[in-house]
């Protein structure tokens, strides 16, 4: 079961998910295009945000593109306790 936490929305597993199903680095806007119900505001705010709390890094070299990390794949698999995820 994946561990609900204060500061995340409720699309914010959509938006791992889709990385995690794609398995490449992308931009906001290829995101929100390939997610339904999700705006690209939506989308563009949660990335940073997913990336701050190290479910998602953002790519050196590549301005703006994003990609899961072992610790989002581990958050989807429900491997992660919610105190990890919480705000220190």
């Amino acid at each position: 079961m994946r561990p609900l936490v204060t500061w995340m929305t409720k699309s914010d597993p959509a938006i791992l998910e889709f990385f995690e199903e794609q398995d490449i680095s992308m931009p906001p806007a290829v995101v929100s295009f390939n997610i339904e119900g999700v705006s690209h505001p939506t989308v563009k705010r949660r990335m940073p945000e997913l990336a701050d709390h190290g479910l998602l890094e953002k790519v050196e070299g590549k301005r703006g593109y994003y990609r899961i990390t072992d610790r989002g794949r581990a958050y989807l698999a429900g491997d992660l306790d919610a105190e990890e995820l919480e705000d220190e």
